[in-house]
């Protein structure tokens, strides 16, 4: 599949200014200081789902499901109304200004689809909690590589459940909410997890180059 939240539309080495990022929700904020790299890899995270939760979540997407590309669009729209620096992260489509034009950009449908295809995916492996780990995991470490900042996630899940809800009209209740509220929670945190790991990883990896660099020049100086 690929990048979800951010595929090929992310611009390579183009991060979100630390004061312009997209703020956090109180209900899916998940802050990194329960999130420090090192020993956080999959495995590490509590799976916060009961199995009415996971019901509830399944067959609501059974009747999101013909609506995903729909879905997909809004919520970037959503995004891009309320934080239009969160737009600054997407190469593709971050210089159109007008969001009625924005609404009918073929590469935004396709990441927006590429976003409803990871939210299937997840809720296809609700019954499958390794897999689901691994999953988030994997896209988040991918979101480093595309410098898509952590605090740009909780807020993908906040415009879905907003979404969503008049889809399903009278079939969203406080249930329902609190089963996707707690689903995305989780692939939040687990994304962190991810991307920091990743981080780590590079840094380490930065930091050695660098000593290697500093040997080469002492011995080519003596």
């Amino acid at each position: 599949m690929g990048c979800a939240l951010s595929g090929s539309g992310i611009a390579p080495g183009k991060t979100i200014v630390e004061s312009k990022r997209c703020p956090l929700s109180e209900n899916l904020a998940v802050s990194k200081a329960g999130l420090e790299p090192g020993g956080d890899g999959p495995g590490a995270g509590l799976f916060p789902l009961a199995d009415a939760q996971k019901e509830r979540i399944q067959e609501s997407w059974r009747i999101l499901h013909d609506n995903i590309a729909r879905v997909g669009i809004i919520v970037f729209i959503r995004l891009f109304e309320t934080h239009p620096e969160c737009k600054d992260v997407f190469f593709l489509f971050r210089d159109i200004e007008d969001l009625e034009q924005l609404k009918m950009n073929k590469e935004l449908r396709a990441h927006g689809l590429r976003v409803m295809s990871f939210i299937e995916k997840s809720v296809a492996r609700l019954d499958q909690e390794d897999k689901l780990e691994q999953l988030a995991f994997e896209l988040g470490r991918s979101h480093y590589r595309y410098n898509a900042p952590p605090k740009y996630y909780e807020y993908v899940g906040i415009q879905f459940i907003s979404t969503v809800q008049p889809i399903l009209k009278d079939r969203w209740t406080p249930e329902v909410e609190e089963a996707w509220q707690s689903l995305f929670k989780y692939l939040t945190a687990t994304m962190k997890r991810g991307y920091y790991e990743e981080e780590e990883k590079s840094g380490s990896i930065k930091s050695l180059a660098l000593r290697k660099s500093r040997t080469g020049s002492i011995l080519n100086s003596i």
